[in-house]
């Protein structure tokens, strides 16, 4: 893997940018890179704790940098209502949005508080319903979606009879399904957009295998020592092999998100070998994901699950 690559992004003074997840691994990173271009950045966060260290953090290395947190938690819809709400009476444009938060591979069935599971509702419904309600902002501010996917949708595929896996939990095929919904919905969201006229630019990005704490020890997710494949993966990011850094990780989204190259209905991810690492490029898409039949059912899916849709104009 080239350990030197990198993505020059333009001056975003005045452009403002909500990043999911940025309170930690990518998304962080992902903020301090867009803060250092001069965007102002809003984090919304489930861990206020946490969230607040993330802000001290970016604004250490970037001074003056003009960042904040929301409260935000994604396996709850009405909190995603909330968030919304107060952003759309704020009634400022955004220019740039980043669904990049995930949870990965609860050992046993969860479900959100509204009783979708876990992966399914946080990974996928919750940001489509945090991107339907935050239309009007995006819609006004021309904006550029970003949805965060992973190597996980190359296999697998949307469990249409048994969605949120009540009759048989696998983490493994859940995982895969909420990340194959979020390639589907990238896609769909930009021809949707298009078609509309809503101004809208959706892309997707994966980080390839990236050394963040998706694995790592959570004990409100049941896993109390991180697992076997998170300690692999360190280990083969400290020798350089097969996995990378989250500063190399982070760099697919940042192209797709920010570089004036970067286009709409496309994928982005590494170049490198079976796209786990290096240089971020255009690829091909995942086929669980190439049906476009499937993926306006699934829009329609998400739509009813949620109950929220986009406004068509």
């Amino acid at each position: 893997m080239n350990r030197k690559a990198d993505v020059a992004i333009p001056e975003l003074t005045g452009r403002l940018a909500v990043v999911t997840g940025g309170s930690d691994g990518v998304g962080l990173g992902l903020a301090q890179r867009l803060a250092a271009a001069g965007a102002e950045v809003i984090l919304p966060v489930r861990n206020p704790d946490k969230g607040r260290a993330a802000v001290d953090r970016i604004t250490a290395a970037v001074p003056g940098a003009a960042v904040s947190t929301r409260r935000l938690d994604l396996s709850s819809l009405q909190s995603v209502a909330d968030l919304a709400g107060e952003l759309v009476a704020e009634g400022r444009p955004i220019h740039l949005l980043i669904n990049n938060a995930g949870v990965m591979n609860p050992p046993t069935r969860q479900a959100t508080v509204d009783e979708f599971e876990l992966q399914w509702g946080t990974n996928h419904l919750g940001h489509f319903a945090l991107t339907a309600r935050l239309q009007p902002l995006l819609v006004a501010g021309n904006a550029r979606v970003t949805t965060q996917s992973s190597v996980a949708a190359r296999s697998g595929a949307i469990n249409w009879d048994d969605p949120n896996f009540e009759k048989s939990y696998a983490a493994g095929k859940a995982y895969s399904q909420s990340k194959i919904a979020n390639l589907m919905f990238g896609l769909e969201l930009n021809r949707r957009s298009a078609e509309a006229g809503w101004g809208i630019t959706s892309n997707v990005a994966h980080p390839g295998v990236t050394a963040t704490n998706l694995l790592a020890a959570q004990p409100h997710m049941g896993r109390t020592s991180d697992t076997l494949s998170v300690r692999v993966i360190r280990g083969f990011a400290r020798m350089g092999i097969f996995t990378q850094t989250v500063d190399q990780g982070l760099l697919p989204a940042l192209y797709a998100a920010a570089h004036p190259h970067a286009e709409g209905g496309k994928f982005y991810g590494p170049k490198g070998f079976q796209h786990t690492a290096g240089a971020p490029a255009e690829q091909e898409v995942y086929k669980p994901a190439r049906d476009a039949a499937d993926r306006v059912r699934l829009w329609e899916l998400s739509e009813r699950l949620v109950g929220v849709g986009f406004a068509v104009r």
